[in-house]
């Protein structure tokens, strides 16, 4: 009988230790997502691991079964997590809800979300309050700036704001 465990790994190792297992013969997931983030003052979408750390690996539990052992001593491997001296078993229909959804949805983190409260941290509007409205393309965002009263949509790029705190 299979079961799916979790793995706890090195900081951001996730895929070293997942294409290590693999190449043991493991069978593993690693959920990914993709996310929205400043690269040299640009805003690029990059896949990134939905549970930072952790990695999904299917063991048997029977005496035929592929070792253990070697888990522990995988290259970017943390641990395999427990509670107590049991490993942690993860349901097989909970897995199977997050491959299903990490495969068709279009999952996306966000930098700034819409409708959040932003500031302008560079440029003639320094200092500014404005509502993020959307990404416009071409690495820069849209903002609605109040000026004069009026609200007035505006391009700018996204290491021109911070998150209001």
């Amino acid at each position: 009988m299979r079961h799916w465990f979790l793995i706890h790994t090195k900081i951001r190792q996730e895929n070293v230790a997942l294409e290590n297992l693999e190449l043991q013969g493991y069978e593993c997931f690693l959920p990914q997502i993709n996310a929205e983030k400043l690269r040299n003052g640009t805003l690029q979408v990059v896949r990134e691991p939905l549970f930072p750390r952790y990695l999904f690996i299917r063991l048997g539990t029977d005496l035929a079964s592929q070792s253990w052992s070697p888990i522990r001593s995988t290259l970017g491997v943390s641990r395999l997590v427990t509670f107590g001296q049991a490993p942690a078993k993860i349901e097989e229909e909970l897995v199977f809800t997050i491959r299903t959804q990490t495969d068709t949805a279009a999952i996306q983190a966000r930098l700034f979300k819409e409708g959040e409260a932003v500031v302008v941290t560079d440029g003639p509007f320094v200092g500014l309050e404005a509502i993020y409205q959307m990404a416009s393309g071409e690495g820069r965002v849209m903002v609605l700036l109040n000026l004069m009263s009026k609200q007035v949509k505006m391009t700018l790029g996204p290491s021109s704001l911070r998150k209001v705190s």
